[in-house]
């Protein structure tokens, strides 16, 4: 048996005000979309700010439904906009913000593991990694060089 040890490398910024002026902007565009949230179920909201390559910026929130399977995260829903609006455009940064009505939120919240995937996909579809940058409602900031950090061993088409 061989042992295998996976590494990530993350940056932790202690708040908004110690990060560049670009990504405190998307961040704050992340935190805008963040309260178009529609979350009457989890009281949870989530917002993300993708920049493009174009220099466009997308945003998304979460949109929960009765039928819980049928919501979709914010992640998601600002990467397939962007994928479905710019289809030839890479995404080179993406800022994450969630805060819940029922508790304060002050650690890092990292993109769930569906949405991981939906990154990851994209992450290979485009050969260049996404600069990823989550926070709560407020406190530090995580920035992840690439998905990758999130998600080793990811399972792309090369599997298939």
């Amino acid at each position: 048996m061989n042992e295998i040890k996976i590494e990530c490398v993350l940056q932790a910024f202690e708040d908004l005000e110690h990060l560049s002026k670009d990504i405190k902007g998307l961040m704050n565009q992340a935190i805008e979309a963040r309260e178009k949230a529609y979350a009457p179920y989890s009281d949870f909201k989530v917002g993300a700010a993708l920049l493009l390559d174009n220099g466009e910026v997308i945003t998304g929130s979460n949109q929960e439904n009765a039928s819980y399977p049928s919501g979709l995260c914010a992640e998601r829903t600002a990467i397939y906009y962007a994928g479905a609006k710019f289809p030839e455009s890479k995404v080179l940064k993406m800022a994450i913000t969630a805060a819940s009505n029922k508790v304060k939120t002050i650690v890092p919240i990292p993109p769930c593991g569906a949405c991981r995937q939906a990154i990851a996909e994209y992450e290979v579809k485009q050969k260049q990694a996404i600069e990823i940058y989550f926070m709560g409602e407020s406190g530090k900031v995580i920035k992840s060089n690439s998905l990758e950090n999130l998600l080793p061993l990811v399972f792309n088409k090369s599997l298939l």
